[in-house]
């Protein structure tokens, strides 16, 4: 399973170019970042985030979003990148018009995003047609935790259709009960957030809060956290 460390762009102390696998996203996406964009890296549109920033959420124009994510995509040789993941907002119609959108103008397919609303069958479909899909609305809760045991169903069609499955931000522990080709997570960067400190030993990752979060170097704890998490990594991976 590769594991990919999420929510890197405000963390640029930090040696993120050591970590085997990165998610960003386009709206938070920083120039210092483009040393870590390989053909692992890995892409969120960040629409959701943009339409949530938005003033005037009645002005949004998500044509010429989708034209400057494809533009991006092109421009730094992306392979790895996620549909516009806003079916919430706008419908399914729409998510695919503009996926077929942005597919025309980057010549490549994209990973879309499957949320249980798109019904069974069209996960189906979507296994059938693409190399890589991936899962989304679990850490909205839209996908209960009681709802995981559907998890393996769906990763053994997926995998019967030759296609990979990457889990949206899942990094708890539960993810190693399921055989997800990749995850991702800020989950490593809790030390700046909450004060968390991380440590990797025999072949799983602890979390431990400080009691007196004053007390805490920030600068230090993240780049241990982020050591850890890249030991992780690469235990992961094997």
């Amino acid at each position: 399973m590769k594991i990919y460390l999420a929510g890197t762009s405000a963390y640029k102390d930090v040696p993120i170019q050591e970590s085997k696998y990165v998610l960003e996203s386009f709206y938070y996406f920083k120039d210092w970042q483009k040393k870590l964009i390989n053909k692992d890296f890995m892409l969120d549109s960040g629409a959701f985030t943009f339409m949530n920033s938005a003033r005037n959420k009645s002005d949004i124009d998500f044509d010429n979003y989708v034209e400057k994510y494809a533009e991006f995509i092109n421009q730094n040789g992306i392979e790895l990148f996620f549909e516009m993941d806003i079916d919430c907002v706008v419908g399914i119609k729409e998510v695919e018009r503009l996926r077929q959108k942005l597919e025309k103008i980057t010549s490549k397919k994209c990973i879309p995003v499957w949320h249980k609303s798109r019904g069974f069958d069209y996960f189906k479909q979507l296994a059938q047609n693409y190399k890589y899909i991936s899962i989304g609305g679990i850490v909205i809760n839209e996908i209960l935790k009681s709802e995981y045991k559907y998890f393996p169903e769906l990763i053994n069609i997926a995998h019967q259709n030759k296609c990979k499955i990457h889990a949206l931000g899942f990094l708890g522990k539960d993810k190693a009960k399921y055989d997800f080709d990749s995850v991702d997570g800020t989950n490593w960067t809790l030390g700046n957030r909450l004060g968390v400190y991380f440590k990797f030993i025999n072949r799983k990752i602890y979390r431990q809060e400080f009691k007196d979060k004053r007390a805490v170097n920030l600068k230090e704890l993240n780049l241990h956290n982020f050591n850890e998490w890249c030991k992780y990594q690469k235990y992961m991976d094997k």
